[in-house]
């Protein structure tokens, strides 16, 4: 039987791959090593597959065929787009997918009334990928992308992201498949890409703020008002990957976390939400 071991969600700036290198700012060398850390306490969970929670960026799906939910259950899946390898330095990569596991949440989900979309030939973006790279960077765990629609309106609810959530934890607590699972959500807090509030810090810190606070506490119901669209818009034009983090929730059963906190930097503040063990119930 599948075992969940962890859930984890960071976010996945791709500025900050390459910021993160050698970083000279002193907020970096703090988030530099906070993801180190998050790094070991995942790493000590021992999973041996990674189901990664991610947006795609308008880079394969667009306004014209955007899926809400999809599984991605392919055995090889390529990683990064040659736009993100030129303007971010991410060097492309190639993972390694667990198909049988993909299957089973694909068909299980279903049988519990949500209708994933899924494909077998598809690309990890750097949603994806930057978390991999930080958490675990030997890129030698499988995975399973579950994307999600954070990007082409009308996106789904909040309430929605959440029960999709808990049937991902339902589809992974009946799973026949030896397997540790970890959870990795891939999102933002208040962020703008472009425009006069483009990587000057946070761009809303109240809302950041409150939303640490409320994902932290379990508070399911606020999380859900706070992520509403008009208030995501209004923190920041790509907020609303924050979504992911309410997905996260989901999975873990609105169980406040083991660790929640937010570390500003010049580009954004920096989630980090961790679930473990007696935490995941």
């Amino acid at each position: 039987m599948s075992e969940l071991v962890a859930v984890v969600g960071v976010q996945h700036n791709p500025l900050l791959w390459r910021a993160l290198a050698d970083p000279a700012d002193p907020d970096l060398v703090a988030l530099r090593d906070e993801f180190a850390a998050a790094a070991g306490r995942l790493r000590a969970a021992a999973p041996d597959v990674l189901v990664v929670i991610g947006t795609d960026h308008l880079t394969q799906w667009f306004f014209d065929n955007m899926p809400s939910f999809l599984i991605g259950k392919a055995p090889v899946i390529p990683a990064t787009f040659a736009s993100e390898e030129r303007e971010f330095g991410i060097a492309p990569a190639v993972l390694t997918g667990d198909v049988p596991l993909a299957a089973w949440l694909l068909h299980d989900g279903l049988a519990r009334d949500v209708d994933f979309a899924s494909s077998d030939e598809f690309r990890a973006d750097h949603s994806i990928l930057v978390p991999l790279h930080f958490l675990t960077p030997r890129l030698d765990v499988p995975v399973v992308p579950v994307f999600t629609n954070c990007m082409a309106p009308p996106l789904p609810r909040p309430e929605r992201c959440y029960a999709v959530g808990a049937v991902l934890r339902a589809s992974l607590d009946a799973c026949p498949l030896p397997r540790r699972v970890a959870v990795i959500a891939s999102g933002h807090l208040a962020t703008e890409v472009g425009g006069p509030r483009h990587f000057s810090g946070s761009p809303d810190p109240e809302f950041d703020t409150e939303a640490v606070a409320l994902v932290g506490s379990g508070l399911v119901d606020q999380v859900a008002k706070l992520a509403s669209f008009e208030r995501l818009t209004m923190a920041g034009n790509v907020s609303h990957q924050f979504l992911n983090f309410v997905v996260a929730m989901g999975v873990a059963g609105g169980r406040a976390a083991s660790r929640a906190a937010g570390l500003s930097s010049r580009y954004a503040t920096s989630p980090f939400f961790e679930w473990y063990g007696a935490d995941l119930g």
